[in-house]
């Protein structure tokens, strides 16, 4: 009996964290009421504060799972890259193939970052929430930063490089095709921008070692 409370506590906390996402991510976080959650869930409030004590202590909760998610999805992405290749390079302009493929599959495009979310509205936030925020944004640029480095090693630049703004510039492209898609109500807008990066990796590459990838 205990094993199965525990079950559904925990299946009641995915579904306000669920719900959260979706209305962090179409409206923002102040606008996102703790009685809105409760109705869609079907909980009582005191359901509610059981798993989380305060509205921070949700947007804690979000950012954490959401960053665990979308380094799962790029763990598992990139391995999947680089059992096909062992030259990096190649690995690395596989894996964004796959990143544009799997964009593109998302039937509505895709919902939103919540780390962008949470950075338009930090004044709402407290010290920890901003650190995590920050933490997540500057471990993209040191997971890509590292391919960066392994395809260095194959193909040492001929000239100087800062990789650290190269590895950023996939945030920057997901992120701006993302609210590029919503604007212009193309979901396919983020996968071309994906793919264009791409390109530009690949070409990066011809020009500083002087062969094509």
């Amino acid at each position: 009996m205990h094993d199965v409370q525990q079950r559904k506590g925990a299946d009641t906390r995915e579904r306000i964290l669920d719900a959260a996402e979706a209305s962090v991510l179409e409206k923002g976080f102040g606008a996102t009421s703790i009685e809105e959650l409760i109705a869609a869930v079907g909980i009582t409030k005191s359901g509610f504060f059981y798993h989380f004590k305060e509205k921070g202590e949700l947007a804690r909760a979000l950012l954490v799972r959401y960053v665990e998610r979308e380094n799962a999805l790029f763990d598992e992405l990139f391995a999947r890259a680089d059992q096909l290749n062992e030259d990096p390079l190649h690995g690395f302009l596989v894996g964004l193939r796959m990143l544009s493929e799997l964009l593109a599959d998302l039937p509505g495009g895709h919902p939103g970052c919540l780390v962008a979310s949470i950075c338009y509205q930090e004044r709402l936030f407290d010290k920890e929430v901003r650190d995590l925020n920050a933490a997540a944004v500057l471990g993209w640029r040191k997971r890509f930063r590292a391919r960066f480095d392994l395809i260095a090693t194959r193909y040492p630049p001929r000239i100087t490089v800062d990789l650290d703004d190269v590895a950023d510039m996939l945030s920057v492209m997901i992120d701006g095709g993302i609210i590029l898609s919503r604007i212009a109500k193309d979901k396919d807008a983020l996968p071309r921008q994906v793919m264009l990066y791409r390109d530009f990796v690949r070409d990066f590459y011809r020009c500083l070692i002087g062969r094509v990838a």
